[in-house]
């Protein structure tokens, strides 16, 4: 298989895990193939893949929705885009996504800290003003080498997921329990005392 996710003959883009990849079309086995396909291209693509996404996609808790780290059903609290002025130079893009847990007991940060491109593709009925649950997600790599981290978004009233695409170097991911962050914050009544 080429390093990049393009069907050789065809240039169609491959997915995995995601809603079009037919992953229920060869039921009860569809999800375990589809998961099955997907560890494979990242085994092969290993030595070319960024690696703080690799150990990401290849670790046993990140899709295994029992874990608490795991983002399949969790709410998103924020996103950021940032760009960081350089004197002379082109101001490198980050992007930020803050979600709440799927159990609601912490929050997961994912952080792209230089990103080549991105497309935030959602289009809401009249009725939702949500995004909704986080749904699935896949890294791959992109024609030019670099990280995709390609999310889907659970169909609300639309009935059809949305996705957002983001190009980028590599990804970090911080798991912040609710109560680590509770410790932090100062103490209501202490204060001004």
């Amino acid at each position: 298989m080429p390093p990049f996710c393009f069907e050789p003959h065809t240039g169609v883009r491959m997915v995995f895990i995601l809603s079009n990849d037919g992953r229920y079309e060869d039921s009860p086995n569809g999800v375990k193939k589809a998961f099955e396909r997907y560890r494979d291209y990242l085994e092969q693509n290993e030595a070319t893949f960024p690696p703080r996404a690799y150990q990401l996609a290849t670790s046993d808790w990140f899709y295994y929705p029992n874990d608490r780290r795991c983002p399949h059903d969790a709410w998103l609290v924020s996103f950021q885009m940032t760009e960081m002025p350089v004197r002379k130079a082109l101001k490198p893009c980050s992007i930020s996504i803050r979600l709440l847990g799927a159990f609601h007991d912490g929050h997961i940060e994912m952080i792209y800290p230089r990103v080549f491109s991105y497309s935030l593709q959602c289009s809401m009925a009249e009725n939702v003003t949500t995004h909704g649950d986080w749904w699935y997600d896949e890294f791959r790599l992109s024609e030019r080498g670099h990280l995709i981290h390609e999310i889907e978004w659970a169909p609300q009233a639309q009935g059809k997921p949305f996705s957002w695409i983001i190009e980028a170097d590599d990804v970090d991911f911080r798991w912040i329990p609710l109560k680590a962050e509770q410790d932090l914050s100062p103490n209501p009544s202490s204060l001004g005392r």
